[in-house]
């Protein structure tokens, strides 16, 4: 059973992630599973309860054994290694305080990992997509509910939890947004007039009050709409199109990005429009705009 004190320690630590680093509620919640998870091995693989004694003493081989384990259970690079930069984290805040040497878990390598690079749609699969989600639903307004966020999503390039962090008081949509997104980080996103009628033709609809203290986007009982009714109706609108699963919500974000480039966008503007901190993650749309580049080229000249 992991002690009092080292629960304690984890519930100051990520208190210490939401205020200092402004981190999401999901990534709070990731992180800490992430980190029971890591010391729930490690009190089976010391058969012993974990105090912040045994917690001090981890090493290298400690370290390898829970990654081995956790790969044979069949975590993936990408999702161990995400666990790895939250045990990371834990330990770089306690030993600060306990003063213990943490090298042996800070020095730890994630797995690697294949480039992963973003699948949008094409523009045509793109407005299809708009289309077909508005028929996903038998009651008017939540088909235009549903049509503005996937709308606000594409048009503007928001993430789904952006587009539902929106209020009442931003209703008429003006022509800029002022987004506040991972870390707390601040961005202006220019409103496509597609996505203020789409967002205005939802609120006409909407049976529920639209107060500036509200969400925006409303579920069928009035509470704030989750991100699932808006994957489902994407599910359905893909599945309706013959578009393959990668056709989620995130992916018309990603469309957004990847048409903007492609219409000679300027990298920095579309980082600043996404909201990277870094333009290392923007690049990777680079690299999916030179890879369809070479798709249209092979379908024109078939090698023999």
């Amino acid at each position: 059973m992991i002690s009092p004190v080292l629960t304690d320690a984890m519930g100051r630590w990520l208190d210490h992630e939401r205020a200092l680093n402004a981190a999401a509620q999901n990534t709070l919640t990731a992180y800490q599973g992430d980190v029971l998870g890591f010391l729930a091995f490690m009190q089976t693989h010391h058969a012993e309860a974990q105090g912040l004694g045994p917690i001090a003493r981890v090493t290298v081989s400690d370290m390898r054994a829970w990654m081995a384990h956790e790969r044979a259970r069949g975590l993936s690079a990408r999702s161990l290694a995400r666990a790895l930069s939250a045990v990371k984290s834990f330990y770089r805040w306690l030993s600060a305080r306990e003063g213990f040497e943490p090298t042996a878990v800070l020095s730890t390598r994630a797995p690697r990992m294949k480039a992963r690079l973003p699948r949008p749609l094409d523009e045509d699969a793109a407005a299809r997509v708009l289309e077909a989600v508005e028929l996903q639903s038998r009651e008017p307004w939540v088909a235009a509910r549903d049509t503005a966020v996937v709308t606000l999503l594409w048009g503007c390039g928001l993430r789904i939890s952006e587009a539902l962090s929106l209020t009442g008081a931003q209703v008429p949509l003006p022509e800029t947004l002022r987004i506040t997104g991972k870390g707390g980080k601040e961005r202006l996103v220019p409103v496509l007039p597609v996505a203020r009628k789409a967002v205005s033709d939802y609120v006409k609809l909407c049976p529920h009050p639209m107060d500036a203290a509200l969400p925006l986007f409303r579920g069928v009982r009035g509470g704030a709409l989750g991100p699932r009714p808006i994957q489902k109706a994407m599910e359905m609108a893909r599945a309706q199109l013959g578009l393959p699963s990668t056709a989620t919500p995130h992916a018309m974000r990603h469309s957004f990005a990847t048409h903007l480039l492609s219409a000679g966008g300027d990298l920095r503007a579309i980082q600043e429009l996404l909201g990277h901190a870094s333009l290392s993650t923007t690049q990777t749309y680079t690299a999916v705009d030179a890879a369809r580049l070479m798709e249209i080229y092979d379908r024109a000249h078939p090698r023999a």
